[in-house]
């Protein structure tokens, strides 16, 4: 990603900027294909990873649709995207399950009561809609508690002890369980056994089985032929006829765009501070949340390079840090800093806090230059308030 970046002439956008690179995005996009071909799976987008849909033309090429978190996700991927429309959140509102059996394909409750209270609707739903559940294996390797699924007294997915008799599943046509966070394929080799010693009585009845997200495919490194060893052995196990998903939202844009900021000014309290245009609270959260340390173009560690700054954002938020990075010359006003890896779980979390502008979002083909596709402005901040 480094060297695709390394001599982009970022002086002609906006600051901030979305920047991402469609030469990257496809060799994703084929890998995530091979896959597919290789081991007869289905591979979804996750809209909650990744949703700037102007770019859905492309990866509609190589997956078979999308899977949304909500109604409006859901909306999105059948207007924009087409393909298969998955669905599955924790709970849904009367009036979100009505919207969604006119959206989604399938659709993943998250306990055999859910589905009880809503089986009407799916019988007499205008579309066909194929029904699950979503189960909890009850086993992760995820190390950040924040992001386990299977944490102890987690609200994501049925527990086998919560469901008292097959007749439960009674019209439920597919399982649904998601363990993993920015994993190998190890991880999804291990967990397949807890899954299959607690939910595989119920296997033999069902036509698709989805093995959720966090598979971290197009990781250097990833173990692709354990991931199609697996699926494969899993097929062998339990029916040739059973249709195998992947929901991947991080790996379809894994190393793909990065987020350009400017230097607004450059102080100093007992060290060098340099204050940006982006927001670690605003513009990419999970800095804080995971937390991670987000790389930058040309810079590195404290006291690598010549000069070291604690870059922080524009906000009141006294964390509103990015951290400390080393530069081969000092940071002055106007300057650009460029955040790597920054296309999974930035755009689709940014918020506007203190009115902070929301970066721009553009494209860079290697055959057609680089566009500009949205400004945002005051009116984007006001209209999501009263």
């Amino acid at each position: 990603m480094r060297e695709a970046f390394s001599k982009f002439d970022f002086s002609g956008l906006p600051s901030p900027c979305h920047l991402i690179h469609c030469g990257l995005l496809e060799r994703n996009c084929r890998l995530l294909r091979t896959v597919a071909d290789r081991s007869g799976c289905k591979i979804l987008l996750a809209l909650k990873g990744f949703a700037q849909f102007s770019e859905f033309p492309l990866i509609r090429r190589y997956l078979a649709g999308v899977t949304a978190s909500g109604v409006h996700e859901a909306r999105l991927g059948r207007e924009e995207f087409g393909g298969e429309v998955h669905a599955h959140a924790p709970a849904f509102s009367e009036a979100d399950a009505e919207e969604l059996f006119g959206l989604a394909d399938h659709i993943s409750f998250n306990r055999p009561e859910q589905w009880q209270r809503h089986r009407r609707r799916a019988a007499t739903a205008a579309r066909r809609v194929s029904c699950g559940l979503r189960v909890n294996p009850e086993y992760s390797e995820v190390a950040v508690p924040l992001y386990d699924p299977c944490a102890p007294f987690s609200r994501l997915g049925t527990p086998r002890s919560e469901i008292k008799s097959a007749a439960q599943l009674d019209g439920i046509e597919g399982l649904h369980f998601h363990t993993l966070c920015e994993q190998d394929s190890g991880a999804f080799a291990r967990t397949l056994p807890h899954f299959e010693e607690k939910f595989g009585e119920f296997i033999p009845r069902m036509r698709w089985i989805n093995f959720g997200g966090g598979h971290h495919i197009t990781r250097a490194g990833y173990d692709v032929d354990l991931l199609c060893v697996t699926l494969d052995g899993f097929r062998s196990r339990w029916g040739r006829h059973l249709d195998l998903y992947l929901e991947p939202g991080e790996a379809v844009v894994l190393g793909t765009g990065v987020l350009v900021s400017t230097v607004l000014d450059v102080i100093h309290n007992k060290m060098p501070l340099a204050i940006l245009d982006a927001s670690a609270s605003a513009h990419m959260p999970d800095t804080l949340e995971m937390p991670y340390r987000a790389e930058i173009l040309g810079a590195g560690n404290p006291g690598e390079f010549p000069h070291t700054y604690r870059l922080g954002g524009p906000t009141c938020l006294a964390g509103d840090v990015m951290g400390d990075y080393s530069f081969p010359a000092p940071l002055t006003r106007g300057d650009k800093v460029v955040f790597l890896d920054m296309s999974h779980y930035t755009m689709v979390k940014n918020t506007a806090f203190n009115g902070v502008n929301l970066p721009a979002i553009a494209s860079f083909d290697p055959e057609e230059g680089t566009r500009v596709i949205r400004r945002f402005g005051y009116a984007d901040y006001k209209n999501r308030l009263s």
